[in-house]
């Protein structure tokens, strides 16, 4: 698993068990946290086990999220760690606690007092800024996996998506009040994003290759784009269906981009205002040399890719006269790559590319045609079995 995220003047990469910070203006010495060397959970089997270099849970970097100030980055491990890190003059380690399940998602809250955490077991966790050693406090739960969590421009609501299709709006204060759901959705939703366009917006992605825009407030479908015809062979969709991974918006929220699960493209989406009526508009498709693994917007409006690729770890793209470009020369892209590339390069490829929502769609069993072939089976054979004997007795009877 492999995430960028840009703060203010640092560009943020998660690499396997590290997570690096370059600074994209200075030439300034990167800051680097290796979740494999961090602290242990006491009195953990295995966290013993490991240390003697047997099996146990990895320490890879799941995610990490940037608070809105970009004062403050926390990640979640595969080890069950949430790592808090604060920015003052420089980047330093601020905590360390531990999650009850694995961490999917995680958000800051536009207050930035708390963390907020949800696992697979469908658990969302609350956790304080203002008091880093204090445990994490369980604020609401889903039937299923939840897959994405995010907050309201208010801080009002708390946002969550799970493996069965539901979007859910809650409160944040009382989260036991469920303000609204958001159900369209055919399969799992793996991306939620809340724009700056307009303060009752929600955007989410899906695995059945769908984008909505959504009121959240009243759970009503504002847009609706099927984003199938991205698959560059669609005779193979059978097989391999388009899945919506990631959406991020430009700061002022008038450019959205949409990242799809291993196919080399990226699809834009423009802020259009016509008659007092916003809605967003198909801008245009960019195509990429390698597969997107992550991508996000700095304070200048670029958007900056990180690739499946050693050669081609970084490009940074800017609208140009109505269309996006690449700047495959600039002094910011060189410096980060340089800090970048080593780190990336002890990351095994083949685990690069992975993903995470290979095993979320459902399966069904079809059990009542495997019953009618093998009753029609049945009934052929029983039926050249009375053939058989029908011909023994004419054959008897001759003789």
């Amino acid at each position: 698993m492999a995430n960028i995220g840009v703060c203010g003047k640092w560009i943020f990469l998660s690499c396997g068990t590290r997570l690096i910070a370059a600074h994209i203006k200075k030439d300034r010495e990167p800051f680097v946290f290796d979740c494999s060397t961090a602290k242990k959970k006491e009195n953990d089997p295995k966290a013993c086990i490991n240390s003697l270099g047997g099996p146990s849970g990895s320490d890879i970097i799941v995610s990490f999220v940037i608070s809105p100030s970009g004062k403050l980055v926390a990640l979640i491990d595969d080890s069950k760690r949430l790592v808090l890190f604060k920015n003052e003059h420089s980047w330093q380690w601020a905590s360390t606690r531990w999650l009850v399940r694995r961490g999917t998602s995680l958000v800051f809250n536009r207050a930035e007092d708390e963390v907020l955490v949800a696992d697979k077991s469908g658990d969302v966790y609350s956790f304080s800024v203002m008091q880093p050693e204090k445990e994490g406090e369980l604020k609401m739960g889903h039937l299923s996996m939840i897959l994405a969590v995010t907050v309201s421009l208010d801080d009002k609501y708390i946002i969550t998506s799970d493996r069965d299709e539901k979007i859910r709006v809650s409160h944040r204060c009382s989260p036991y009040n469920i303000q609204s759901f958001c159900l369209g959705h055919k399969e799992f939703v793996s991306s939620l994003l809340v724009p700056s366009g307009d303060r009752h917006w929600l955007l989410s992605g899906s695995g059945d290759g769908t984008m909505n825009l959504w009121n959240y407030k009243i759970g009503q479908k504002l847009q609706s784009w099927n984003l199938h015809y991205l698959e560059e062979k669609p005779k193979l969709e059978s097989e391999r269906k388009v899945i919506v991974c990631h959406i991020t918006s430009s700061f002022d929220g008038c450019h959205i981009a949409v990242q799809f699960d291993r196919v080399a493209t990226i699809q834009f989406f423009m802020l259009n205002q016509e008659n007092n009526e916003k809605k967003f508009v198909p801008h245009s498709r960019l195509s990429l040399p390698h597969c997107p693994l992550d991508m996000t917007f700095d304070p200048n409006d670029r958007l900056w890719v990180l690739m499946d690729s050693c050669e081609t770890l970084l490009q940074i793209f800017t609208l140009e006269q109505r269309s996006w470009k690449c700047q495959a020369s600039t002094i910011e892209l060189k410096r980060v790559t340089a800090i970048f590339k080593p780190h990336w390069q002890t990351l095994d490829a083949s685990t690069r590319g992975v993903s995470r929502f290979e095993h979320l769609h459902k399966v069904t069993f079809d059990n009542i045609t495997v019953y009618m072939e093998k009753k029609q089976q049945r009934l052929e054979e029983q039926q050249q079995k009375r053939k058989m004997e029908q011909k023994n007795k004419g054959k008897k009877a001759r003789k």
